[in-house]
Formats: C-alpha cells, structure tokens, sequence
C-alpha cells in the first residue's frame, strides 16, 4: 500500500525536516520512501512544501497530484493543498495560524494549536515536532517509539534542544489523542 503526505507552510517552519524525519522513520521500519523538497523563493517566507510517499512496494514516481493526507501549517497551504487531498485521507490544520478549516466534509480534519504548544514546550521553533508528532499519532504511518528516535539522532549535535523537543513531541501526541 502507499500513502503520500504533503507537508506545507512558510519558509522557516521546518517543514523540510519534518518530512524528512518522517521518510527517515518510515525507511527505518522497512518502507519504501521517496522525499521530494520544495526549493526555491519559498525560502525567504513563501510556501514551502515537501512531500513525502511511503510504500510496501517499489515506488514508481514520486510526483503526487493527490496527496492521501496533508500537514498544513498555515493558511495559504490550507487553502492551496487541501483540495487535492484524496477521500478519506487526513488533513492537519495548524489552528494556531489557520481561523478556517478545509470545509471538505470526505476527510479527517486534525486540528491543532501548533505554535501555542510549542511555545508551552519551551519555543515556537519547536511547532513543526509538535505538528509531526500529532500527525503520526493520528495516522500510525510510523511507530512512535521510532520516530522519537529519528528525532534525537537528527538533534545528536544540538543536544541542549533535544529534551524540548522530546517534550513537544509528547505534547503534539497528547494534542492528537485528544481531538
């Protein structure tokens, strides 16, 4: 089976690392993987974009038109992505920065307050590991436990913000558990 996941939002936001810790715990636990970034004028504050695709099976192309979820960390992404995501699939709305929701009634919307939990977590710099976590605990697409340590290996030479991301990576867990 292959899913695909659209990460997207302001430049800045780590939306790359975010994806990138999810292809690289999914690739861990024996999935095919690919991770496409998004470069360009998106890294001076436009909307920055990855996307990730996950399979059982070899993966023939790595270009999605139709993500099965989306993780959108502001409104512009929301409003540019969440159309295209497929029936069924899950649609991640960062409410911190997004007052609106996707108004698609054939999705899982997942709404939670991203930067809010991150700045509770010690720093907003830590909103995109409260978004992943949440987004992971909701999906199931990776195993915790695993992800968690993606996340310390890929902090191993910062490890004084390693303990804060831990503690945002619990809190966007509990915020997906909740809603």
């Amino acid at each position: 089976m292959q899913t695909e996941i659209k990460f997207a939002g302001f430049g800045g936001q780590g939306i790359l690392l975010s994806a990138k810790l999810l292809a690289y715990a999914a690739m861990k636990q024996g999935a095919e993987v690919a991770w496409i970034p998004s470069y360009g004028p998106e890294m001076r504050g436009g909307t920055a974009y990855c996307t990730v695709v996950i399979s059982d099976k070899y993966i023939g192309s790595p270009i999605i038109k139709n993500p099965t979820h989306l993780v959108a960390m502001n409104r512009p992404s929301l409003e540019k992505f969440a159309g295209d995501v497929k029936p069924g699939g899950i649609v991640f709305i960062n409410s911190s920065l997004i007052p609106v929701r996707s108004e698609r009634e054939d999705i899982m919307e997942l709404v939670v307050p991203v930067n809010d939990i991150a700045i509770e977590a010690g720093s907003v710099r830590a909103a995109n590991i409260v978004a992943l976590a949440a987004f992971a605990a909701k999906s199931g697409l990776v195993d915790l436990d695993l992800l968690k340590k993606c996340i310390k290996e890929e902090f191993a030479a910062k490890a004084k913000i390693i303990p804060m991301n831990m503690t945002a990576f619990d809190a966007g867990v509990k915020a997906a558990q909740e809603s």
